[in-house]
């Protein structure tokens, strides 16, 4: 059978935070030594089914849009599951492999026993892990913007309601005004700005203003 035919699943690895990165580093050389021992054993048994177990290994990111004390936008990135990294595999029902193929159980302990590593989520040690489902990993697909090829940018807020402001850009650039709402899930504020001698309510999106 071939490796696209075959059922990879994506499976959660808690880590210690801070050791997403590293952790990531160890199982991408796994993957790397797997393929290796795959190519090896294909020339010495040609006809037997070998296939990778481990395929892909990654540490959701997100883009975040912060702000500098003088209200800047400045761009960075940021986990979007700290303490957790993913990893597709494709597990064997047994625990247990024959010849050259190895079954659930290798793998996984390979895995646990990286530095930083506390184990597969929902799963005790001695137990085969249990996949996320489709749904759970399109919604962390959602938040690192991967879905439809849109980047997804999420605004760091750091306004607060009665913050004095300046609108830098967009059709209202240059008044000011007092952040009468924080509009958190569209990355806006509703600010209230005086024009023409009246206070008049406008939206404006994160990155247009800057604290007075």
């Amino acid at each position: 059978m071939s490796e696209k035919k075959r059922n990879y699943e994506w499976y959660v690895v808690q880590t210690y935070t801070g050791y997403e990165q590293k952790v990531e580093k160890e199982i991408n050389m796994l993957i790397a030594a797997e393929k290796r021992g795959l190519e090896e054993a294909k020339q010495a048994a040609p006809g037997e089914d070998l296939y990778p177990l481990l395929r892909t290994v990654k540490v959701p990111m997100r883009e975040i849009i912060g702000m500098t004390k003088s209200g800047k936008p400045v761009k960075r990135n940021e986990k979007v599951l700290p303490g957790y990294i993913l990893v597709e595999m494709c597990l064997p029902q047994e625990a247990d492999g024959t010849g050259a193929q190895k079954g659930w159980k290798d793998p996984c302990a390979k895995i646990r026993k990286i530095q930083g590593v506390n184990g597969f989520v929902g799963t005790k040690p001695t137990e085969r892990p249990k996949p996320i489902s489709d749904a759970e990993y399109n919604k962390i697909r959602l938040q690192t913007g991967e879905v439809k090829g849109d980047k997804a940018a999420f605004i760091q807020q750091d306004f607060d309601i009665n913050d004095r402001v300046k609108i830098t850009e967009g059709p209202f650039a240059t008044f000011s005004g007092t952040v009468e709402e924080i509009l958190a899930d569209k990355n806006k504020l509703r600010v209230n700005v005086q024009i023409f001698g009246r206070a008049t309510p406008v939206e404006v999106d994160v990155t247009q203003v800057e604290k007075i």
